[in-house]
């Protein structure tokens, strides 16, 4: 039984061998006992004074012969087992290997049926798992380090032939490397579509933003007086900033396109999608601009109506005091209106300045193209008939009075 060659095809066949060898080396301790026992016994016999059953000599070599092979018995289980691990880490390092290279099988399964995702979302989910798979990829490699080491320690000993050692590691170290080189080659072609789904999907927020701001800048609502009209441009302008915010990353849509893989980048629908985003973009633009600019002229026309407003309250009530008042002959009557007149040449220059500002603001919105500009035009005509009115009715009062003065003086 010891001197067996008989190491086992596979690891299951060396445990078997190890445990019965396990078995054989219970009993030899068993039965080592017992040979120092009947060993102490017969050398009694060796050293007994007189009658002598045997010749001492005789015993004494029985006894060494038979420790002899008591000895010889337990070199060969030793080297028996020696053998037996040897063959168990043999086997032990082809089953590694095995079970490595059918872990690297399932892997190149498993990437060769692999898609990129669809969307943003499924993309993500690969993503997700393929960093679990370089986990695994992590630990496996570990497990394989070891299982290569122990291959090298099995070839420094000498015990096998080292050609089915050599070509097994050569063939897992091969299928590895490819399987590391697939791997990074998917991890790149999934960021390569994380990158395209995510430039999609900024892309599809910025037409929604735009979509949306379009209509709220190319709104008809332009307030309905004065008041109203500056809330809307106080919120216009913050649209103008949100806007303007927005012109760099327009501007950098061309730079994130040529950053995309050669399969994306070169995609006709992606690059219509980019030219589509720049043209809503300027429009945008334009349009803000436009809306800025006419609710500038509406708020200039809501206060142009209400100083034109202000302006008539006073030209009707001087004109109603100009057509009712009637020019006294008695000189310190006339001292008195003359005084009036004096105070209102100071108020008429002061609504002159006030007119003048109407018409300036009126030949601007005009110039400009205002839509309002008829209705602009017959306010100013009226606010100037009612001007040139009260200038002509202050004159003809004033000429009376000076009609009055010279006559009192002649008569002084």
């Amino acid at each position: 039984l010891l001197v067996s060659k008989e190491l086992g095809k596979h690891l299951l066949e060396v445990e078997d061998l190890l445990q019965k060898h396990g078995l054989l080396e219970a009993d030899i301790a068993a039965q080592t006992e017992r040979v120092r026992a009947l060993n102490a016994a017969a050398l009694r016999f060796s050293e007994l004074e007189g009658y002598q059953p045997c010749d001492p000599q005789i015993i004494c070599n029985r006894v060494n012969h038979v420790q002899t092979c008591l000895e010889e018995l337990g070199e060969l289980a030793g080297k028996r087992r020696k053998e037996l691990e040897d063959s168990r880490q043999l086997w032990g390092f082809f089953q590694e290997m095995e079970e490595a290279e059918a872990w690297i099988r399932e892997k190149e399964q498993i990437l060769a049926a692999k898609t990129c995702g669809r969307d943003l979302s499924s993309v993500l989910t690969l993503t997700a798992k393929h960093k679990s798979m370089l986990g695994e990829l992590g630990n496996r490699r570990a497990l394989l380090h070891q299982t290569v080491k122990k291959g090298e320690q099995i070839l420094a000993k000498k015990r096998f032939s080292p050609g089915a050692i050599q070509e097994k590691m050569r063939e897992v170290r091969q299928r590895w490397k490819k399987l590391e080189e697939v791997t990074g080659l998917h991890q790149q072609r999934l960021q390569e579509a994380l990158n395209f789904f995510q430039f999609s999907a900024e892309t599809d927020d910025l037409v929604a933003w735009l979509q949306d701001t379009y209509r709220i800048v190319s709104s008809d609502d332009f307030g309905h007086d004065d008041y109203s009209t500056q809330a809307l441009l106080r919120k216009h302008r913050a649209v103008v900033e949100e806007v303007e915010k927005h012109r760099a990353a327009i501007l950098a849509l061309r730079k994130q396109l040529s950053l995309l893989a050669p399969e994306h980048r070169q995609g006709v629908d992606v690059q219509i999608r980019v030219v589509e985003v720049e043209q809503l973009y300027g429009e945008v633009a334009e349009v803000a601009v436009l809306r800025q600019q006419w609710l500038q002229d509406a708020l200039a026309v809501y206060r142009m109506f209400s100083e034109v407003h202000a302006c008539e309250v006073w030209l009707d009530e001087k004109e109603q005091w100009l057509e009712k008042m009637e020019v006294p002959e008695e000189l310190d009557e006339v001292e008195v209106v003359q005084h009036r007149f004096e105070s209102l040449d100071q108020e008429m220059n002061s609504v002159m300045g006030r007119v003048l500002d109407v018409n300036q603001v009126v030949q601007q919105l005009v110039d400009g193209g205002h839509p309002s500009s008829e209705e602009v035009r017959s306010c100013q005509d009226h606010l100037n008939g009612r001007w040139n009115r009260v200038v002509e009715l202050v004159e003809q009062k004033k000429t009376q009075l000076s009609s009055i003065l010279k006559i009192q003086n002649y008569l002084l």
